[in-house]
């Protein structure tokens, strides 16, 4: 598939998302799935090789959060290959992004894309995000694939201002998860994701701090 099917791709994705493909940076998502494919036939950063489904499975599925953002300082804690915490960043240049990984070949990845894409509202941080320590507290914080609930509340719940907001990207959510986390929060919402050419179940649990 060439630049211009993948563009074309792209924003029917955009438009089904409710975004207006014309006002999103939809060069900077294909040059991301490019630097992405091409790092990843050495670094393995994703399962994922067709550009076609990179789209979907990354980019679309990372804006599918995009409007429970909150605020204007965001985390993504064990964000990998920048996912979702990069492409939300490029549609969010207001924003500031800290991207969080502990594997240093992910890392590396993170700090090659900011070289070459010039995204000035990122930080990449190299830790755990348990042993991350902030000068600065956390609007929202994100999470595509960290585990549990329990476990990614308690690996980041230092980083959350009062009032913020832990935003937990999942499948189907056990009741066992969200019964752990129910007394711990003001309040936890499951939001189903709908995001185009993704057949599998995708939600977003909403904690409330």
């Amino acid at each position: 598939m060439n630049e211009d099917q993948l563009l074309l791709s792209l924003r029917q994705g955009l438009a089904e998302l409710g975004l207006d493909p014309h006002s999103c940076p939809c060069e900077a998502y294909l040059q991301y799935i490019e630097l992405l494919a091409k790092w990843n036939r050495a670094y393995n950063l994703t399962g994922v090789r067709d550009k076609q489904r990179m789209i979907h499975a990354h980019v679309l599925d990372s804006l599918a959060a995009l409007p429970y953002i909150r605020g204007n300082r965001c985390l993504d804690a064990g964000t990998g290959a920048g996912l979702p915490g990069f492409i939300l960043a490029l549609a969010q240049p207001d924003v500031e992004w800290t991207l969080l990984d502990s594997n240093g070949k992910k890392v590396r990845f993170l700090r090659q894309l900011l070289f070459e894409m010039k995204t000035g509202n990122v930080e990449i941080i190299h830790s755990r995000a348990e042993k991350f320590l902030s000068s600065v507290s956390y609007s929202s914080i994100i999470s595509r694939a960290f585990g549990s609930l329990s476990a990614c509340y308690r690996a980041v719940e230092h980083l959350l201002r009062p009032g913020a907001r832990l935003l937990a990207m999942k499948g189907r959510v056990p009741d066992t998860e969200l019964q752990e986390v129910a007394g711990w929060v003001k309040s936890v919402t499951v939001e189903e994701l709908h995001v185009p050419g993704i057949d599998s179940h995708r939600s977003l649990v909403l904690l409330e701090r």
